[in-house]
């Protein structure tokens, strides 16, 4: 329509029709003869493309180069808490926001598949970019990521088919949609499985509404070829989008809940009337449906956490993400982690430590933003292998110019250091990225926090040295050693403001089942190096 209204504006019904009453008819016919051939050379190259899906998403959802794609994975990969479940696992639950926002989420799924091998990966997406009545299972070769193909297993796919038309063989959901933009959520998916489970065959399916007709039928028939294959099932989704944290929370916890008792319909219809949110509802409704069929009615939540947990996330408009897990066996009894450290592990880093994580944050921002390869240290310090979270923060003229940080200790420090510099460099959502240009007028700041340590007496904590973590279930808040000095709270103040942040009740630092821990940071550049 767009085309024809672009067509009527330059040339006028009047207009194009004196202009053909006026053409020869012998030139008319080569003219149609040309549009002819042209269409059939366009449909002929659409279909040539349509047999490898390409990886429309790279660059924007995750990196676009490959060693890049393939070090940030396995290092979410690496960096998750395995809390390994008693059986192979049937299906899983994976977010799929941009990678710096969900991925360390998605990885605590992915994680329990390193050592697993299956016939096929079926990855069943919601649609973003368009809508249509069916269930759509890609009809070409293969999807292309970054790291390489992963070939479709068309006979798997054809078992799938029906005869009521509610499962297709389409590009549609697949390929550029109505928007203009190509679906990503099936896509963010496929690095993960080619690094835990290799060029594993993929039955890519995206749901086009959420009509529970189809949903249905593809649950029903993935658990029926579920039965004669071995079949991982992922259901791509986030939860709850862009309430504050709080109301994030829970929502969340409400769908968990439903979620983890194994109600299908008590869950489908929470997500029809808004009761509770998720944008895979279709998918995870599919996944549970085959997962019953098969005996897979073990779940198993393996992480939560929200867009407002990150360090830059807006906590006035979040976006839930879920890892979980079905399988066969009984739940694992889940294991006490302690977060206990030792004294070393919280030591000061020495004058040599700290001109290392100061040269390496240079390095990489340098690199970064010259789009060159990111420097791989050498010769790192202990201390630097340990996972610490850090803050990296850029100033031009004593101005901020970007600051990135991750609080927890989600990776070893030196690969905190590498992630956040660059983030601060090239993604901080308030500033443009850093240019070449800019580059000598930089200074470099590096912030190491202390390992959080669990305590049980909250009369330790110092204000103004201490940053607090307050967790109960999936509720969890932090506030930094500062945010306590810039109000003027005393200790009680400052623990019942933490609740608060977490979505607690302000005395909920009282209860013996709230987890209470703190850290501490070492902050320093060249200057204090000097």
């Amino acid at each position: 329509m767009e085309n024809a209204r672009i067509v009527q504006k330059q040339f006028p019904v009047s207009g194009v029709k004196g202009f053909l009453m006026k053409v020869d008819f012998s030139i008319f016919k080569l003219f149609i003869i040309i549009l002819g051939v042209s269409v059939m050379m366009m449909e002929c190259s659409k279909a040539g493309n349509a047999k490898d899906r390409p990886a429309y998403n790279a660059g924007m959802f995750y990196p676009k180069n490959p060693q890049e794609l393939s070090q940030t994975v396995q290092n979410y990969l690496n960096n998750s808490e395995i809390d390994q479940i008693s059986g192979k696992p049937f299906g899983l639950i994976a977010p799929h926001a941009g990678y710096p926002y969900s991925g360390p989420v998605a990885a605590y799924g992915y994680a329990q598949l390193k050592g697993r091998s299956y016939d096929a990966v079926i990855v069943i997406s919601p649609c973003h970019v368009d809508f249509f009545p069916f269930a759509s299972i890609y009809s070409g070769d293969s999807y292309i990521t970054p790291l390489g193909k992963l070939s479709v297993d068309k006979a798997i796919a054809r078992e799938l088919l029906t005869t009521n038309k509610h499962i297709l063989l389409s590009t549609k959901g697949h390929d550029i949609g109505q928007t203009g933009r190509a679906e990503h959520s099936l896509e963010v998916q496929l690095p993960f499985i080619q690094e835990t489970l290799g060029d594993v065959p993929i039955v890519p399916i995206v749901l086009g509404n959420m009509d529970w007709a189809v949903i249905q039928a593809l649950g029903n028939q993935i658990g029926k070829v579920a039965k004669n294959h071995d079949l991982l099932v992922i259901a791509s989704s986030d939860l709850s989008h862009f309430h504050n944290y709080k109301e994030c929370q829970n929502i969340d916890r409400e769908f968990i809940n439903i979620l983890e008792s194994f109600s299908i319909k008590e869950l489908y219809q929470g997500i029809i009337t808004r009761k509770v949110e998720a944008c895979g509802g279709g998918p995870i409704t599919a996944l549970m449906l085959a997962a019953k069929m098969n005996g897979a009615t073990n779940i198993k939540t393996l992480k939560y956490a929200n867009s407002g947990d990150v360090p830059f996330g807006n906590l006035s408009r979040v976006v839930g993400y879920l890892s979980a897990a079905f399988y066969k066996e009984p739940k694992a009894n889940k294991k006490d982690i302690s977060m206990g450290m030792t004294e070393n592990q919280n030591r000061d880093l020495t004058r040599d430590e700290q001109l290392f994580l100061i040269q390496l944050a240079e390095d990489v921002i340098h690199a970064a933003v010259k789009n060159k390869p990111i420097p791989v240290p050498q010769d790192i310090p202990a201390i630097c292998q340990e996972k610490r979270g850090a803050f990296v923060t850029i100033e031009k003229h004593h101005n901020l110019r970007g600051c990135i940080g991750y609080i927890l200790p989600v990776y070893p420090l030196y690969q905190t250091v590498i992630e956040v510099a660059q983030s601060a460099a090239l993604r901080d959502p308030r500033f443009n990225p850093v240019s070449p240009q800019e580059l000598k007028d930089l200074e470099i700041e590096v912030s190491v926090l202390t390992v959080p340590e669990r305590i049980t007496n909250p009369s330790v904590i110092e204000v103004g040295k201490h940053g607090i973590i307050m967790k109960r279930d999936y509720y969890q808040g932090l506030l930094l050693p500062q945010v306590a000095t810039e109000y003027g709270w005393d200790r009680e103040t400052f623990l019942e403001h933490t609740c608060r942040k977490a979505g607690l009740p302000p005395d909920a630092w009282k209860d013996k089942t709230t987890e209470i821990s703190i850290f501490s940071a070492q902050v320093f550049n060249r200057e204090t190096l000097k």
